[in-house]
């Protein structure tokens, strides 16, 4: 098991103070986001100095969060989604990084469900092909607030790729804020699909609100409706045993000295996962 700081939890750091602060506090590894990784980049950084930095702590690069609009079809939208792939994954690689998360955002949520699954099909499956050059993975992300949202839908592109590079990342709240996932549907999942789990917490909207993440996944784990217990079980049963990534998106939170709030959110997954309840499958 490899326990990951998520880069959101420490939101305002960059990728080089959250490396001190998740070897500080006992991780085994980092979820970096994209846009922290690239302004690194961006501003003088190199890939091999990060990856001595990272690995002179003892951790690893577990994942890469994420390439984003992965629905974009258009001619020109997908030959820059391509490219951003491309950009992405040779970092990966370059930092032996062996995930990358994708996920589709709104663009495609006026279009037919078959037609959505076509698009998702195709372009996930041009991905895994270039990941397969350079020997990366990546995770599909289901976005509670999209139409490409469900589990099922999840794995039927993943049915369709065919690609042993292709796999899910399980998002406790996507999944439950969706309300067409239970753990009982986790507890049946080949662990061989399950590339990493974000260990959250949150509620789903009410009536009339809006789709917030900075409102509804302000909890830590056990102070929302999720039933964090069951979920972690289920996973457990499974088989799994990779990456565990530690997802707090609390705005409130983020105002605490960083260190401190990754070893409370790192002592709070520890929690939950040191022992499995009825985790017989």
């Amino acid at each position: 098991m490899i326990k990951a700081l998520h880069g959101i939890s420490t939101h305002y750091c960059n990728v080089i103070t959250e490396t001190r602060i998740a070897a500080e506090t006992g991780y085994d590894g980092l979820e970096f986001l994209h846009y922290k990784l690239l302004r690194y980049l961006e501003n003088g950084g190199t890939t091999a100095a990060l990856k001595k930095h990272v690995h002179g702590y003892g951790l690893q690069t577990a994942c890469l969060n994420a390439l984003i609009d992965i629905e974009r079809h258009q001619r020109e939208e997908r030959r820059t989604l391509l490219a951003e792939a491309t950009q992405l994954t040779r970092i990966a690689a370059d930092l032996e990084c062996p995930t990358i998360q994708i996920l589709a955002q709104h663009a495609i949520d006026h279009l037919p469900q078959a037609q959505i699954l076509d698009i998702m099909t195709e372009n996930i499956a041009e991905i895994a092909s270039i990941g397969q050059q350079y020997g990366v993975r990546y995770q599909i992300e289901v976005i509670a607030h999209t139409k490409f949202n469900t589990l099922n839908q999840a794995l039927e592109v993943i049915r369709r790729v065919s690609q042993p590079n292709i796999g899910l990342v399980i998002d406790f709240w996507h999944l439950f804020a969706t309300g067409a996932t239970t753990p009982e549907d986790i507890r049946q999942l080949d662990p061989a699909l399950i590339f990493g789990v974000h260990f959250c917490d949150g509620r789903k909207p009410q009536a009339g609100e809006a789709w917030e993440e900075t409102v509804l996944r302000a909890y830590m784990p056990g102070e929302g409706d999720i039933d964090i217990q069951a979920w972690t079980d289920a996973v457990l049963a499974t088989g799994f045993d990779g990456v565990w990534s530690a997802e707090l998106f609390s705005p409130a939170r983020w105002e605490m000295d960083h260190a401190v709030l990754a070893k409370d959110v790192i002592d709070n997954m520890s929690r939950y996962i040191t022992v499995c309840h009825n985790c017989t499958r």
